[in-house]
């Protein structure tokens, strides 16, 4: 159940109709209009030059290459109306000279070669946008609501937050929503990159775009189609296509010296040769289109790379800063460790009931958006506890939350914290992996939750890939105790730790730190203001909050902390073979056009040589799409 959406940046990238082959010469004709009738151009000189009509073949060719002329110069001089300068005045030049010294078959090659270079441009495009235009694909356009009792087909855009939908075998889930059937299975693969069907038991949170599996679930929706998690992917997807990395623009200022050059070489050439075809002949191979169309490509072969891959880059610029990245930071909670910590048992002081002091812990934790409250709120719940209302809650940024709770004044967070309004707290010894929670009743230390949260079993390899990839810093900040840090911190195998961090004082941490770009990974909303201060931010977005997915300049949909790494092996790869395939097309253009100064190449070869050398950069750009080697591969 999805349809295309007509996204204007992907509309040349789309799959050919059925019955209607991109390979087929009609077809390429009907796609690429530009290289139909250039080849029909060189077809009609061609039938006139083969019966005998040299001169009514020559003015044809001329026509029709300085009518292309023409065409090109008004696209510069609107370009340079918007600050942009390009190469098309070399094309042009070629072209007005070629048939000014009588090479009228090297201006219409000339004109092919820009054509089919226009074509090849939008093929790579195309390929490389493949994943994203499938994505977008798959986006939900109808639902089915319950209404009494039955269902009615309703625009999925007309869903709220509470409706219950069925979703069908074979469906795409609409919006983001709680599983209400016992269980579901979903094919999460083009979110996540994840290959197996997960599965979901009752009050599971299912993303919108994921597939359902064999069975019809019933669903509670949580979010409207515009804030459900497909959605934003979608509009991630349109930013990071449309967008232009720094390197893109980069190479665009490479033209200018080039066309200095290239002017240059040829002028020289005349001088020395005495012919104005030799002129010509250097700037028929001077029109590298490597310049153009190699960066765009490789910056959208990285897009769609990470995009398979289940991370998703806001815009293109991020790829080239996650390849310079010189320092890592991580978050603790949710980002080196699960960040489902999961209840140990209840310390109560003497006197205090370790069930009424849960339950009251629970009922303060609701008012809390620090990532234990939610283990503390479960916990209570799988004891079959009722939670009690609270009021005049306050919450203070990674150290608790104050909540009079049946006119009972519940303090929960940290010892620090709690010590400020309860008397009597202490610290209970910890084993290795524990964290603990402290409680304050009515002005008195009541006792102690004790939790623990593992780390991810990803965390050591993950940090090893990046020392690999050239990482020189990795540290973790915390707002969570020295002690419990420092325990996380060596079983990962870090060196630097930063604990009992408010919100502030990562920001500060992250901006004072020397070795950058640097690239800070979290989640929650806790995480969103250093994510967005650091270069680039990395949001575990398939568990992290609206919030830190909206400040991060990079998402991972998957629950996968390795996936940190592969984006910076991504981003690595895609600027060096941004580079590679920008020099490619420069030296072999330098070197044809020296080979021409001395009359080594005339203008027919030349401009064959000239696509030979198009097409060698534009393949190279399109490796931007495959794995690579080394420790950034993804297996």
């Amino acid at each position: 159940m999805g349809h295309r959406v007509e996204d204007p940046s992907l509309r040349k990238g789309g799959r050919p109709a059925p019955g209607r082959s991109g390979l087929r010469p009609l077809g390429i004709v009907a796609r690429y209009p530009f290289v139909g009738g250039t080849l029909l151009a060189l077809a009609a000189v061609a039938l006139l030059l083969g019966s005998g009509q040299e001169l009514a073949g020559r003015w044809a060719a001329s026509a029709f290459a300085l009518a292309v002329a023409v065409r090109l110069g008004a696209r510069m001089a609107r370009a340079l109306g918007r600050g942009r300068w390009g190469i098309d005045i070399l094309a042009v030049t070629a072209i007005v000279s070629t048939v000014l010294v009588g090479e009228y078959v090297a201006a219409l090659i000339i004109v092919l070669m820009l054509a089919v270079g226009t074509a090849l441009e939008d093929y790579a495009a195309r390929r490389a946008k493949a994943e994203l235009a499938a994505l977008l694909e798959r986006t939900p356009r109808t639902a089915r609501r319950a209404v009494g009792d039955g269902y009615e087909d309703v625009p999925a855009a007309d869903l709220r937050v509470g409706d219950v939908l069925l979703v069908r075998s074979g469906e795409v889930v609409p919006v983001d929503g709680m599983l209400l059937s016992d269980s579901g299975v979903f094919d999460e693969s083009s979110l996540t990159g994840e290959s197996l069907p997960v599965e979901r038991s009752a009050g599971d949170e299912v993303m919108s775009g994921s597939v359902n599996g064999e069975a019809a679930v019933l669903l509670r929706s949580t979010a409207a189609l515009e804030d459900s998690q497909y959605s934003r992917i979608v509009a991630l997807v349109r930013e990071a296509s449309e967008s232009r990395a720094p390197m893109v623009r980069l190479a665009d200022r490479y033209a200018v010296p080039f066309t200095v050059l290239a002017y240059a070489l040829g002028a020289v050439a005349w001088a020395v040769s005495g012919s104005p075809t030799r002129f010509a002949e250097v700037l028929v191979v001077a029109t590298p289109c490597p310049l153009l169309i190699a960066a765009p490509v490789a910056f959208l072969g990285g897009t769609n790379r990470a995009a398979a891959s289940g991370i998703m880059v806001k815009y293109a610029g991020v790829l080239e800063l996650l390849g310079r990245i010189r320092t890592a930071v991580f978050d603790k909670t949710g980002t080196l460790t699960y960040g489902r910590p999961t209840l140990l048992g209840v310390l109560p002081e003497p006197g205090t009931d370790p069930t009424a002091l849960l339950r009251l812990s629970a009922s303060a934790e609701q008012y809390s958006s620090h990532v234990l409250a939610a283990s503390i709120i479960a916990a209570a719940a799988d004891r079959g506890l009722e939670l009690a209302p609270g009021t005049g809650a306050s919450e203070h940024a990674t150290h608790g939350v104050r909540v009079d709770v049946a006119g009972r004044d519940v303090v929960v967070g940290k010892p620090s914290f709690v010590a400020a309004y309860a008397s009597g707290v202490h610290e209970p010894v910890l084993a290795e992996g524990q964290l603990a929670v402290y409680v304050g009743v009515d002005g008195r230390f009541a006792g102690v939750l004790m939790l623990s949260d593992p780390l991810r079993r990803e965390a050591p390899a993950t940090l090893d890939r990046l020392r690999a990839l050239g990482v020189e810093d990795l540290v973790m900040l915390t707002g969570d105790a020295l002690p419990t840090a420092e325990r996380i911190a060596a079983e990962a195998g870090l060196a630097e730790v930063r604990a009992e961090c408010l919100p502030a004082d990562k920001v500060e941490a992250v901006r004072s730190l020397p070795h950058r770009p640097v690239m800070m990974v979290g989640d929650g909303v806790n995480d969103a203001p250093v994510l967005a201060a650091a270069d680039v931010g990395v949001a575990m977005g398939a568990r992290g909050s609206t919030a830190a997915g909206e400040s991060a300049d990079v998402v991972i949909l998957q629950d996968d902390l390795a996936r940190a790494a592969l984006a910076v092996a991504i981003g690595q790869r895609t600027v060096r073979v941004a580079l590679q395939s920008i020099w490619i097309g420069i030296a072999l253009s330098i070197a044809l056009m020296a080979a021409a100064a001395w009359g080594y190449v005339p203008a027919v070869a030349g401009a064959l040589s000239q696509e030979a050398v198009d097409l060698a950069a534009i393949l190279n750009a399109l490796r931007a799409l495959r794995p690579g080697r080394g420790p950034g591969r993804w297996p």
